[in-house]
């Protein structure tokens, strides 16, 4: 019988002070040529730490770059100027320049290292890019990144925003995997058990940490950890189903609807509340954890329109026709939107 073959990051390393090792780890794979893209305005911040720790490893950095695009007619462009010698792509700042590292690196079929200097989703880990598509936001196929570098210490100089985003991307596991086995119950699809068991041991593991701030080392660890964890079960499920459900199909109505999105985490979040009081499943933890980190008072400082949810939700379908969550069932989309109107922690959300 045949077995499965997934792909999992060669160098995996979370902690304090990485960023300056990075030459180290990449010297230990055997890389001499790099390229080097770094996210708005990060070249002045981390440049320095990043092109001599290369340096000192005999790395060669053959061009680096400050990146602010995510339009893919402009991440072609740029993976096809991308020197021929090149061995490995790195990519050091927020979701936008780690999705067009990731792309351009596909797309030449070269490894990439993520290097992510915010907390805010698990789209490091990912097999895959958010990039704009005619305009918008449009997930597109990639490849697990050959290599992982966070450094703690930088997560901890991000605007703490980016760290509730992160948050709220982890928790909403809790509800997709809910969804993944609802849609397996309706013949939709197929539960792979140990997709499930991967992204079920991340998130208990993160919900469980003890934390006085969430700028702790453990807390920040634990959180990359989840989240580098929640790629892999993605890998093994060959699709995003254990760690995307409803909850993110309302995300990503919402950023079809809104000029200016929350943050994919922040409004994957809300929505993870919503739909964990809609399937009747641990929404009492999902509420803990958000009351305790201070989730729930951030976005109530958002100025968020609940109108605006109520219209995601009914886009929701639409969004993955092919999918089969519980809000493709009218039932389970009204209750939401009662949820909405009607739970206290929501009103709270919404300022009332």
């Amino acid at each position: 019988m045949a077995g499965s073959h997934i792909a999992i990051p060669t160098i995996l390393k979370i902690g304090s002070g990485t960023l300056g090792n990075v030459g180290k780890y990449l010297q230990s794979s055997g890389f001499k040529k790099a390229v080097v893209f770094f996210g708005n305005g990060l070249v002045e911040m981390f440049g320095k730490t990043v092109m001599d720790s290369l340096s000192e490893a005999d790395i060669e950095v053959l061009s680096y770059c400050e990146l602010d695009t995510t339009d893919i007619k402009d991440i072609i462009d740029l993976a096809f100027t991308i020197d021929a010698k090149t061995q490995v792509i790195l990519g050091i700042g927020g979701g936008k320049v780690i999705d067009a590292g990731k792309y351009a690196a596909y797309l030449r079929k070269l490894p990439f290292i993520s290097m992510p200097t915010s907390a805010s989703s698990d789209g490091f880990s990912s097999a895959s890019a958010s990039l704009l598509v005619n305009g918008k936001r449009t997930s597109v196929p990639a490849r697990m990144a050959y290599g992982i570098v966070v450094d703690t210490d930088v997560l901890k100089s991000a605007p703490t925003k980016f760290l509730y985003s992160g948050i709220g991307d982890m928790v909403s596991k809790i509800t997709a995997l809910y969804d993944w086995i609802f849609e397996a119950e309706h013949g939709v699809s197929e539960v792979n058990d140990f997709a499930v068991m991967i992204a079920k041991k991340a998130v208990n593991s993160f919900v469980r940490t003890p934390f006085e701030s969430i700028q702790d080392n453990l807390f920040l660890k634990e959180l990359v950890d989840s989240l580098a964890m929640s790629g892999i079960a993605n890998e093994i499920a060959g699709g995003s189903a254990p760690t995307s459900g409803s909850e993110h199909l309302i995300s990503h109505a919402l950023d079809k609807l809104l000029e200016v999105p929350q943050l994919h985490g922040v409004q994957v979040g809300i929505a993870t509340y919503v739909m964990a009081v809609v399937q009747d499943h641990r929404y009492v933890r999902v509420n803990k954890i958000f009351e305790d980190t201070g989730f729930w008072d951030f976005v109530s400082t958002l100025g968020l329109n609940r109108a605006d949810y109520e219209s995601a939700i009914d886009m929701a379908p639409q969004i993955k026709p092919n999918r089969y969550t519980y809000l493709h069932e009218a039932k389970y989309r009204e209750k939401a939107k009662q949820v909405l109107r009607e739970d206290p922690v929501m009103k709270r959300v919404f300022g009332e």
